[in-house]
């Protein structure tokens, strides 16, 4: 199929909003708060990327994610890079990335113990249209106020440091033992390369573009391009698409699209289409 839209998967979080953005119905009235929407079905690895929306009332869990090679070593099948663009915030939203300042594993393990490690990561303020990627490794919490676009290499492996005192368990040996112990170093985005076609991240595990309007595309056999349509709405290889969807496509196609649109596209590689 060169064109598919993806199925919408409603996810549950108590860290999540009843109000939603626009695309997406809010949560009923009484109802649970809605946390995350995946486009795929929670469990299928199959795909190389995943697209997430992440709807936050409050802090996540303090965390971090294995690399390919701790992934493969623990029999999982990828790791997880991921990146985030922001759509809403609150006045007081952040995000923490990294450590202020190089820590040892044994402090890491202490502090996420006693929960001092909330005061060592560097929490970034953030604004609408902000964009972050946070390669394999990264210790990072998302804050509460925040609507968020997640692209990420296809894995639901996190080891959770912190948790604010939940019950939730905790996963410090693995957690620890993945964690890059320096500080974040922003990954430097090409920019805009053409009109209306911006370049935010190039490799190292996924290419992800954001278009002010539509665009043919040519995908190489056995690439998938995710379509991830903010504002806006079109068609493309026979399947109309709009707001709050996500589309894949393969082979070559020509995206068409409204005068008001906003899109990602994704696809894997570490060069720009």
């Amino acid at each position: 199929m060169p064109a598919t839209k993806l199925h919408t998967h409603r996810v549950e979080k108590p860290w999540g909003r009843h109000t939603l953005f626009p695309g997406f119905a809010d949560a009923p009235k009484g109802g649970q708060p809605i946390g995350e929407v995946w486009f795929q079905e929670p469990g299928d690895s199959k795909p190389d990327l995943l697209i997430k929306y992440l709807f936050t009332s409050e802090k996540l869990s303090v965390q971090v994610h294995p690399n390919d090679e701790e992934a493969h070593r623990r029999g999982l099948p990828r790791g997880k890079d991921e990146c985030w663009t922001v759509l809403t915030v609150e006045p007081d939203s952040t995000i923490a990335l990294g450590p202020k300042q190089t820590m040892t594993r044994e402090q890491l393990r202490a502090d996420a113990q006693d929960g001092s490690i909330e005061q060592d990561l560097d929490w970034v303020p953030i604004k609408v249209d902000d964009f972050y990627y946070a390669p394999s490794g990264t210790i990072h919490a998302i804050g509460g106020g925040l609507t968020i676009i997640e692209i990420q290499q296809n894995s639901e492996t996190t080891y959770r440091l912190y948790d604010y005192g939940s019950d939730r368990e905790l996963h410090l040996k693995d957690g620890v033992d993945v964690a890059d112990l320096e500080p974040y170093k922003p990954v430097s985005s090409p920019g805009e390369v053409e009109p209306g076609r911006v370049i935010k991240v190039e490799g190292p595990k996924f290419v992800l573009e954001r278009w002010s309007k539509g665009r043919s595309v040519s995908l190489p056999e056995g690439k998938t391009g995710w379509l991830v349509p903010i504002k806006g709405k079109g068609t493309v290889g026979g399947v109309d698409w709009q707001a709050g969807e996500c589309v894949t496509v393969t082979g070559s196609e020509t995206i068409e699209a409204s005068d008001d649109v906003d899109l990602l596209f994704a696809y894997p590689g570490t060069t720009r289409l």
